[in-house]
């Protein structure tokens, strides 16, 4: 019997002991640590601490931060995620500018940093973050005004030769280490973010992918602003962004911008487009002017197919279109709405007139298979997902 009531633990191989605390949360890994000395090491393997989650945390103060990153936390450290007391009661000093250098200093592979309702006003700017940084995501947080801004240090030159040199530098700052490296910057129902924001975007070298959820505050002036065009020394705004997203789903009572009318002006080098709620309707007036869209997404609204066809007739370059969480309106006139792409079918099956009759009377009911032959009519290379979609059903 004692040999059945004794534990065996101790002889279970230490990749086998990982594995089994991979499953557990911040809080109970440094509970587990206090068991014995031997899990206390094993608790502080680099392995279980590649994705830090302390949004599950509440009430996670800067006394716990710093306890976590001088005991815990080092060179494998991948991905961090944190709720602020923004919507705290208790209030207080979250992220610090001493914590985030020590952040930087003893984390140096980080690559994505997650808030949640964090406070960084008291923070100067996003260059105290960790340089190793590529990916900002930023979800119902408090910004300063300039907190987007990026300065590059400067030397005092000595004499003429050197002055021109160290401006050289100067110019050249932003692809050297002390420019933000953030490649994507994801913001989600962040209303202190204006156009003045987005503007200190444009000086990000390496900025590609950008996502505007919820941001109540960009207008299209704004948009239009910074959008990327030739202009008399070169290419001017952002004109390193491949990807855009731009959706308005939330709070009602805002005044709607509509800062998707600011495509209208043309987007050079502009591959990826995704739009959702409010913003699909204006969105789609202006995505003809996008030369070089290759992949579209439409999520989160109400479209008809003659809505989509109009927008998609000058696009000849997509190739990937999707439709996520889209109710279709059904279609009123179907001899009426799409005969000019409906007739480049008939006429090559005119003898089958009855099947063409069931087909419209289908599309009545369901218009997504008749979107399904226009747009494949129409770009014959594009390829069409359609995810969790639905038809609009008529009240009489």
């Amino acid at each position: 019997m004692d040999v059945l009531n004794g534990c065996y633990l101790d002889y279970f191989p230490e990749n086998l002991l990982i594995d089994i605390l991979s499953f557990l949360g911040v809080r109970e890994l440094v509970r587990a640590g206090r068991v014995c000395k031997r899990w206390r090491r094993l608790v502080k393997d680099q392995r279980l601490w590649r994705v830090v989650d302390l949004t599950a945390w509440k009430g996670v103060t800067s006394r716990i931060l710093w306890v976590l990153l001088r005991q815990y936390l080092g060179c494998g450290l991948r991905c961090l995620r944190m709720r602020g007391l923004l919507l705290s009661a208790r209030g207080g000093t979250f992220l610090s500018e001493s914590w985030l250098k020590a952040l930087s200093t003893k984390c140096p592979r980080l690559k994505r940093l997650c808030l949640l309702h964090a406070d960084l006003r008291s923070l100067p700017s996003c260059q105290i973050l960790p340089p190793s940084l590529q990916v900002l995501e930023l979800r119902g947080c408090e910004l300063p005004r300039g907190f987007f801004e990026q300065t590059l240090p400067t030397s005092p030159p000595n004499d003429a030769s050197e002055a021109t040199t160290s401006r050289e530098k100067v110019w050249k700052g932003p692809s050297t280490h002390s420019g933000i490296s953030i490649e994507r910057l994801i913001l989600n129902n962040v209303p202190s973010f204006t156009d003045q924001h987005l503007q200190s975007l444009t000086s990000w070298q390496k900025l590609s992918h950008l996502e505007l959820r919820d941001t109540f505050r960009i207008t299209a002036n704004g948009l239009r602003s910074c959008a990327a065009k030739d202009g008399g020394s070169g290419l001017e705004g952002l004109f390193r962004l491949k990807s855009l997203e731009l959706g308005i789903t939330g709070r009602q009572g805002y005044h709607l911008q509509m800062a998707s009318l600011g495509l209208g002006s043309g987007w050079l080098g502009l591959e990826e487009l995704s739009l959702g709620g409010k913003e699909v309707g204006p969105g789609l007036l202006c995505a003809s002017r996008l030369k070089d869209l290759k992949r579209l997404c439409l999520w989160s609204c109400t479209l008809s197919n003659l809505q989509i066809c109009k927008s998609c007739r000058m696009l000849r370059g997509l190739r990937h279109i999707e439709f996520l969480d889209v109710v279709f309106q059904p279609r009123q006139c179907p001899s009426d709405e799409g005969n000019a792409e409906e007739e480049q079918d008939g006429e090559e099956a005119e003898g089958e007139e009855s099947s063409t009759n069931e087909n419209r009377k289908l599309d009545v009911v369901d218009p997504i298979p008749s979107l399904r032959r226009t747009l494949g009519t129409m770009l014959p290379c594009c390829t069409l997902v359609f995810t969790n979609c639905s038809v609009q059903s008529n009240a009489e």
